[in-house]
């Protein structure tokens, strides 16, 4: 027998939640199959075979939390060979001698009348002693003897496919004892107030949340709970930016195969304004600040299971083509869910763009324990009052910085906010700046 467990799940990780098994029993595996997908706080991780078996047993369901080293299922590695020798052993039993007696039951009318409740409940514990955890409480919940429920193992093991057989097969041999009564229908309750939806007949689903959004909500309160968050605004003149992406996109793309998004001139205009204002590439630890003296930073993307924050490293040491590139990896990543831990831990500022959902205007929530949020929007023709007499429409867009007041000042960070709208609506001082 092998046990199926929880591998190491990394740094900090100690539990995660069994996503799905791809396996169920009675399956043959072999060493290195992917049996289940298990969900973290962070990714989801595969849990492989590590023995070459059969699935004797799956002690977990799809559901359930679990913790690192935690047996999940069992796989019996002697099954295949348990198997392949009961073969010939019976075969050869009509030819080479007589068979053991429990192979040939004798006939009912030799059989003692005060031996008959005997024997039947040594088939069933029999029965028992084969079945798996799962297959057993499945029996009892539905009154099943498990001596009646026919087994497809080759060794006679009864998993819950066996019993869930039984089970739907059993109202159509016995015969219904009397005609099912018409159910009555409900009465209104006398009780005062209003009845839940389920009882006023309107249609509702419940339904559990993920192990990923209890956490990113554990994490979203957790941040307006211990920081002292506030936002401030500004908003960008975009002329210059799409100026240069419509020149130099396709020249950019045929010589770096990577499209000229929005995000590397954020990404460089965020770290030119992090070295003018490093509080906001800080970090309270206690009653100590720690100041960063490099740009790690964080790009929301918004994956099916829930947010995440793959982390560009040292992005100020990237060209604008690395940059995009390195987001395109992650971001497909994300989607993906196959991001690595290394590639969400740490992060030192954050920039989320909602502006590609639509959003006008949004206060992002910190991504604590950093002390810094970017949010981009919506690019949208507004008029613009060049000066007294001339009002000229112009792609803007508005930006805002959620930042922790407790270490950075509302000075400090609208002057933060100003540099980057100073540097993105100058390309060639974020040029300079990179």
């Amino acid at each position: 027998m092998s046990e199926i467990k929880v591998p190491d799940l990394g740094e900090s990780i100690s539990e995660g939640t069994i996503y799905k098994w791809l396996v169920k029993e009675g399956d043959t595996v072999g060493q290195g199959d992917v049996l289940a997908e298990l969900e973290t706080d962070k990714v989801n991780l595969e849990i492989s075979a590590e023995e070459d078996g059969v699935i004797s047993s799956i002690l977990r369901q799809a559901g359930d939390n679990v913790a690192v080293g935690e047996a999940i299922g069992i796989i019996d590695t002697a099954a295949g060979a348990g198997a392949a020798g009961s073969a010939p052993a019976a075969a050869s039993a009509p030819q080479g001698g007589s068979a053991p007696a429990a192979a040939e039951p004798a006939p009912a009318a030799a059989v003692p009348a005060a031996a008959a409740p005997a024997a039947a409940e040594v088939a069933a514990a029999g029965a028992a002693a084969l079945a798996s955890p799962g297959a057993r409480k499945l029996a009892r919940e539905r009154g099943i003897d498990l001596g009646e429920v026919s087994a497809r193992d080759p060794i006679g093991r009864i998993g819950q496919a066996d019993v869930n057989g039984h089970s739907a097969a059993a109202p159509q041999a016995a015969a219904p004892a009397a005609p099912a009564a018409r159910p009555e229908p409900a009465k209104p309750s006398a009780a005062a107030g209003k009845a839940p939806h389920a009882e006023d007949g309107k249609a509702t689903e419940r339904k559990r949340m993920s192990r990923r959004r209890l956490t990113i909500a554990s994490r979203l309160v957790e941040a307006q709970q211990t920081a002292a968050m506030l936002t401030t605004f500004n908003e960008v003149d975009m002329t210059a930016i799409l100026d240069i992406r419509k020149r130099r996109k396709d020249a950019f793309k045929e010589k770096h195969e990577v499209g000229l998004g929005f995000m590397s001139f954020f990404t460089k205009a965020v770290i030119g304004a992090l070295k003018a204002y490093p509080m906001l590439n800080a970090e309270i630890d206690g009653e100590d600040l720690l100041l960063k003296k490099y740009y790690d930073i964080g790009i929301a993307v918004a994956a099916k299971e829930g947010l995440v924050v793959p982390v560009v490293r040292d992005a100020d040491r990237l060209s604008f083509p690395e940059i995009e590139r390195q987001i395109g990896e992650l971001a497909s990543k994300a989607r993906a869910n196959t991001l690595s831990l290394p590639e969400l831990q740490g992060g030192t500022f954050t920039i989320t763009n909602g502006g590609v959902f639509g959003s006008l205007l949004s206060t992002p929530i910190l991504n604590t324990p950093q002390v810094g949020i970017l949010g981009m929007h919506k690019i949208q023709l507004r008029p613009i009052a060049l000066d007294e007499e001339r009002t000229v429409n112009r792609p803007m867009m508005y930006i805002a910085l959620s930042y922790d007041h407790r270490i950075v000042d509302g000075s400090e960070a609208v002057s933060f906010l100003v540099k980057v709208k100073e540097l993105l609506e100058d390309p060639e001082a974020l040029l300079l700046e990179g």
